[in-house]
C-alpha cells in the first residue's frame, strides 16, 4: 500500500499550469517539521514536493499561499530524469488526492483571499398528496 499523510506549511506559493492536453496541475511544496530534535537541540525539517491535479490543484492554487498549514493525503512516486548535463537523477514527489486547508480563514491576509461562491440550493416544491381512494384500510 502506498499511503501517505503529511502536515506542513507551504514553503512557496502554489504554482498551477496545464499539461498540453489540458488538464490542471498544481505544483507545492511543504515543510515537515520531525517529531525529535538532534542531539543539540536543533529540530529538523523535511521538504517535500506535491503534486495535485485537476480541480483539487486549482482549488490548492486558489486558496493557499506561502506560509499556510495544509494536511496533505496521497502517495509517494519516483520519477526518473535526466538533468542538463546528462546525470540520470531520480526525484520524488507526493501525488495528492486530497488536500485540507488548516490555516483558519481569519488568519490568512484578506487581500488576495476569495470565499468560494456559496452553492445554491434547489428545493422542489413539495405538493399535497391526497390519494386515500387506493388504501385498502
Amino acid at each position: 500500500m502506498n499511503r501517505v499523510f503529511l502536515i506542513g506549511n507551504l514553503t512557496r506559493d502554489p504554482e498551477l499550469t496545464e499539461t498540453s492536453s489540458g488538464i490542471s496541475i498544481c505544483r507545492f511544496s511543504i515543510a515537515v517539521n520531525r517529531n525529535y530534535s538532534s542531539g543539540d537541540g536543533e529540530r529538523k525539517t523535511d521538504f517535500f514536493n506535491c503534486v495535485a491535479w485537476r480541480g483539487l490543484g486549482e482549488n490548492v492554487a486558489r486558496y493557499a499561499k506561502k506560509g499556510n498549514k495544509v494536511a496533505v493525503m496521497g502517495s509517494v512516486e519516483l520519477r526518473n530524469y535526466e538533468d542538463s548535463q546528462g546525470i540520470k537523477r531520480t526525484g520524488v514527489d507526493i501525488v495528492c488526492s486530497d488536500v485540507e486547508f488548516l490555516t483558519p480563514r481569519s488568519s490568512q491576509s484578506g487581500d488576495d483571499y476569495e470565499a468560494p461562491a456559496p452553492a445554491e440550493k434547489k428545493r422542489a416544491a413539495l405538493q399535497a398528496f391526497d390519494d386515500d381512494s387506493d388504501i385498502p384500510f
